[in-house]
């Protein structure tokens, strides 16, 4: 007894100190004893004495996490009479206990939450022990405030716990658990809160008393876990609001075709402080999103009436909009006006003119104020977008009026945009502009708003356009004029022509008139005269977000006027060719490349503005019309004779250039690269002269290498942009294997160069450069991995970067070569040359050097890593049947491993490794048991023998591929299949046995359907791995996974897929 005194108190103080000390050391001191602690073999029973006499919240917010901890594991789960006495214990704990501290009766709770999910399915004498969670809590409901409060959150908590899948448990049982909760209990939980609400919304809540605030917190809370609650399995990105639609079971239709349920939660948003109404708002966004199908049209009629007389009552009201998390829920209730319900039913209602008109001086007032609450405006403008698009289709004979009110909305947003320019500038605040993503989605709304009544939008951006240029013109012309108002212009025109490019690309071809195509003819030509006025003030000043907001117009008219879709009788054309003499679109090509070029020469430096310009190129480059009449133009010529830093200074190498940004230049020659083959043909000539600026620059470096006398980052910068000749890059390697500035892009080249894309490394018969460039490809592979295996001990947040990422493209060149089937692998061990074995080892050896965990942590690493060794299975299991022992067991450790990984690719490639092996393990098996005049060769031997050493890698990976068909969501059932055959055959004792426990797990009326179902899988399969009798296999697992799905899904009883894998 003493005994458990003193380690409550140890236990205690290790509390005290993880929780309150400010020591580092000793905190991790503590941490690191508690988790041993938690590991320990009596945690269960000392967690029973924290609880019973710990004396601080600490101690039972251990056993509370400690306690849950162990009711969650997987191996070694507790027994089923242990989790309802702390179901029971846990329960009768808050009972007694109402004044604890808050955390630890959210940790107890949270404890009682787990178990009753986890124990969903589990029996004791034909009775759910686990499913009575309503009267569990009815004690406490009955009690006084604090108890209720308990209660509810009781409920709220478990709802929340069994939405939420978790990753130690496979989804199928999470769904299974959720649908029959759903099915069984989900919507007394909801109508029980809803009744509460109605109970404490008619007592006239007395809002002084925090208790029953608290109360009516966690009422609130518990209404809108069950209207979020995932009822069909679609919701995996909680962050999302794009699930619009909340699929309410046909079951709760009562609820809602009762205008109570809606009108409670409207009468509780004018009752109560404004502290809870994001709650109530939150509720009433679930409940506007029900889905359409759970009424007939006269109930769906009737419902949105009272949906939309509320909304009314709101605005008519809006005092409580001030609050910014009132407003937010507010504008997403808005917009699930439009998204759930078609403009035809909403123009039907009774109130709708006086609505809309709300709505829409509601909307003009919060554009002008655009400083409130700036990430709610994208639900507000998401309802006029759909409104807007929905004016074509609209049959209603009643009036929609969006003519009369969404001009208003463009005119707000347009105005307000501008006039806040000045006070950016005057005050210093945060310039929305630079949140591009932000703006980019605002203006994707505007375009199709804007073209609603585009004559008003057209004119009202000829005016504030003229007005804005005409002041910008004056200003530069004016010796007076101050930096700042000329920075107010530039800032208003930057959201012009921002505005501009964005109503034009909201141009649809079948709804566009000729007296449209004219007026983006106006907008278009007022835009290349200004940039025709900046470009000029280039060499003495220029501006940078004017010059991004030119490229996003650019890149908009582009996909809308150039291109082999485009009508060249287009009224913009006859437009540009009035005003700036652009008769065709070779002309406004020409535009295009000048400005281009203008950048690239005058904003070489300004890694935004030159990204942005070289994806206008490349845009440019893939259009078939379109890159065949830029090559004739002499501005590309010239870029295609003169790609040098002279001309381009991103090319350049000086102080300022930084390696990140280097990545331009890819985009840049991926451009000219197109541009250059349109109409090479068989010109060598023209294709030497393209070459030259990178022969001598490779000169450059090859000179600095003889010499050793270079400078380290000039040379490095220079090999990054003109990789090409072999020794050199291998030079490069041995110096810099540590720098992935300098290793990626030469290990990509590498990658790329021996990659056979569309069967191009097309060699002749007498060509011996197939095994001359997998010799090159062994060399460089070979330098690399000994020389980043000398790197030493790298830091976790680094090691990605400086290591792994240049072993994942060493692991993807490989694969590249392997199968590219321009080399013939034979030769090189008959002539003995070492290329191809030093390749090999030296994967091995860099495999070696990454522990198992990261193989599956990094996707870019696994992806290149199971591809290359499904290779090597396939065309070289001589060689892995050689390696030694522990190799093979890491190989097959990682094959087992990624059988479960959440990458389907990954998953499948495993598949494919482990059917080449298990295939010549089968062969090799075969050939030693018939009497053969030629022994097995000596690989082939060793490799048997150590499978026959260790047969628990392989049965636990036909336990693995079992228990992902039966009991989870198979996406590659096809691949699954193909292995499983042959470790079935392998390990015939192992499946027998395996084959019993899982029908002895299922209750007794089903066994007997479970052993059919496996007697149908193996009908008619013979012993042998031929293609026919694998066939005749995967249709068998097919028919076998359906039937067991079918028996499984009434099954009473919930089946412990752990059991197969002990």
């Amino acid at each position: 007894m003493a005994d458990h005194v003193q380690s409550l108190a140890q236990l205690e103080n290790l509390c005290k100190q993880l929780y309150e000390t400010t020591d580092t050391t000793t905190r991790l001191q503590a941490e690191k004893a508690l988790v041993e602690f938690t590991n320990s073999p009596d945690c269960l029973s000392k967690c029973q004495l924290l609880l019973e006499r710990g004396s601080s919240s600490y101690s039972q917010l251990l056993a509370a996490t400690c306690l849950t901890k162990l009711v969650s594991r997987t191996n070694n789960p507790l027994p089923l009479e242990q989790r309802i006495d702390i179901r029971n214990y846990v329960l009768n704990y808050l009972a007694t206990r109402p004044k604890l501290a808050t955390f630890v009766t959210q940790a107890l709770i949270q404890l009682y939450a787990r178990i009753t999910k986890l124990g969903w399915f589990d029996c004791q004498k034909d009775d759910y022990v686990f499913r009575n969670a309503i009267t569990d809590v009815t004690r406490f409901l009955q009690d006084s405030v604090e108890y209720c409060i308990i209660g509810v959150t009781i409920l709220s908590q478990l709802t929340n716990e069994i939405n939420q899948a978790d990753t130690t448990h496979p989804l199928t049982k999470h769904r299974k658990i959720a649908s029959s909760f759903r099915d069984s209990s989900l919507f007394d939980i909801f109508t029980l809160s809803c009744n509460l609400l109605k109970q404490a919304s008619g007592k006239n809540l007395n809002l002084n008393d925090e208790s029953q605030h608290g109360l009516l917190m966690q009422l609130l809370k518990l209404t809108h876990n069950c209207l979020n609650f995932d009822f069909i399995g679609t919701s995996t990105d909680e962050s999302s609001d794009d699930l619009c639609t909340v699929q309410i079971p046909t079951s709760w239709r009562s609820a809602f075709l009762d205008s109570s349920t809606l009108q409670l939660f409207f009468d509780l948003y004018h009752s109560i402080p404004p502290s809870f109404s994001p709650l109530v708002l939150s509720c009433l966004v679930q409940i506007a999103s029900v889905r359409r199908s759970l009424f007939n049209n006269a109930e769906r009629a009737k419902f949105l009436s009272h949906l939309v007389d509320g909304v009314k009552r709101i605005l008519e009201n809006p005092q409580s909009l001030s609050d910014p998390n009132n407003y937010h829920e507010f504008c997403r209730l808005l917009a699930r006006l439009k998204s759930n319900y078609q403009l035809g039913e909403l123009v039907k209602v009774e109130n709708y003119p006086e609505v809309i008109r709300l709505i829409a001086n509601f909307t003009v007032t919060s554009l002008q104020h655009w400083e409130f609450a700036p990430n709610s405006v994208h639900y507000l403008l998401s309802l006029w977008q759909r409104l807007a698009a929905s004016v074509p289709y609209v049959k209603a004979t009643e009036p929609h009026m969006l003519e009369t009110y969404t001009p208003e909305v463009t005119k707000a947003y347009i105005t307000s945009r501008l006039e806040s320019v000045h006070i950016i500038l005057r005050d210093g605040l945060e310039d929305p502009l630079e949140d591009t993503g932000l703006v980019q989605q605002q203006l994707d709304q505007l375009s199709t708003i804007g073209r609603c009544e585009y004559e008003k939008t057209c004119a009202l951006l000829v005016q504030l356009f003229d007005q804005s240029a005409q002041s910008y013109q004056e200003l530069l012309q004016s010796a007076s004029a101050s930096p700042m108002d000329i920075a107010v212009q530039e800032g208003r025109l930057t959201w012009l022509v921002y505005i501009i490019g964005a109503v034009i690309g909201g141009r649809v071809s079948f709804a566009s008139t000729d007296e449209q195509d004219a007026m983006d003819g106006e907008l278009v030509c007022r835009v290349l005269q200004l940039m025709n006025l900046t470009d000029s003030r280039l060499a003495q000043a220029g501006n940078e977000k004017l010059e991004l907001a030119m490229l996003s117009f650019f890149e908009q008219f582009r996909k809308i006027y150039i291109g082999d879709q485009v009508q060249k009788s287009s009224k913009l054309y006859r437009r540009l060719s009035e005003v700036l003499g652009l008769n065709d679109e070779t002309m406004v090509l020409s535009v295009f490349i000048g400005k281009i070029i203008t950048n690239l020469k005058y904003w070489g430096r300004c890694e935004p503005i030159t990204s942005k310009t070289l994806q206008l190129l490349n845009d440019l480059s893939i259009g078939y019309s379109s890159v065949r009449k830029l090559v004739k133009l002499s501005a590309v010529q010239f870029m295609l004779n003169n790609h040098t830093s002279e001309h381009f200074s991103f090319l350049g190498i000086n102080n300022q250039s930084n390696l990140t940004d280097m990545r331009c230049r890819t985009t840049f020659y991926t451009a000219l690269g197109r541009l250059l083959m349109v109409d090479l043909g068989e010109d060598e000539d023209q294709y030497e002269q393209f070459m030259l600026p990178l022969t001598a620059a490779f000169e450059a470096v090859a000179q600095m290498f003889s010499t050793n006398s270079f400078n380290e980052q000039e040379a490095k910068l220079l090999i990054y942009r003109y990789p090409s000749y072999m020794p050199i890059l291998q030079r490069a390697i041995e110096l810099w294997y540590h720098d992935p500035a300098c290793t990626t892009p030469v290990l990509k080249l590498m990658a790329e160069l021996v990659h056979n894309r569309s069967q191009r490394l097309q060699f002749d018969v007498s060509s011996p450069n197939g095994i001359l460039l997998f010799r090159e490809t062994s060399k460089m592979i070979t330098m690399y991995g000994n020389r980043i295996l000398t790197l030493g001990e790298v830091p976790k947040d680094q090691v990605y970067a400086l290591k792994l990422k240049g072993i994942s493209i060493c692991f993807s060149m490989l694969k590249a070569a392997l199968s590219g089937s321009y080399v013939n692998f034979g030769v090189f061990r008959l002539y003995g040359d070492d290329a191809l074995d030093n390749a090999l080892q030296t994967f091995i050896k860099l495999l070696l050097s990454i522990p198992h965990s990261d193989l599956l942590d990094y996707p870019k690493l696994s992806q290149s890593y199971y591809s290359l060794l499904e290779v090597l299975t396939q065309d070289h299991m001589n060689f892995i049947a050689s390696l030694e022992p522990h190799v093979i067991m890491y190989i097959l450790s990682s094959i087992s491993e990624g059988l479960t990984a959440l990458d389907t690719m990954v998953c499948t490639g495993c598949c494919s490794c482990l059917d080449h092996i298990v295939t010549y393990l089968f062969k090799q098996l075969s050939r030693s048991t018939k009497k053969r005049t030629t022994p097995l060769n000596q690989e082939s031997d060793r490799f048997l023998h150590i499978m026959q050493q260790h047969p628990e890698m392989i049965q636990q990976m036909l336990s693995t591929v079992l228990n992902i068909i039966i009991f989870e969501d198979c996406r590659n059932q096809w691949s699954m299949s193909r292995p499983l055959l042959g470790l079935i055959l392998l390990n015939e004792k192992y499946f027998s046995d395996l084959r019993n426990s899982i029908v002895n797990s299922q209750p007794p009326e089903k066994q007997q359907a479970m052993h059919l179902c496996f007697e149908n899988l193996m009908e008619g399969i013979e012993r042998n791995l031929l293609t026919k009798n694998r066939d005749r296999f995967t249709q068998n697992l097919s028919a076998f996974r359906r039937e067991v799905n079918d028996s499984m899904k009434n099954s009473t009883y919930g089946v412990n897929s752990n059991d197969m894998m002990s």
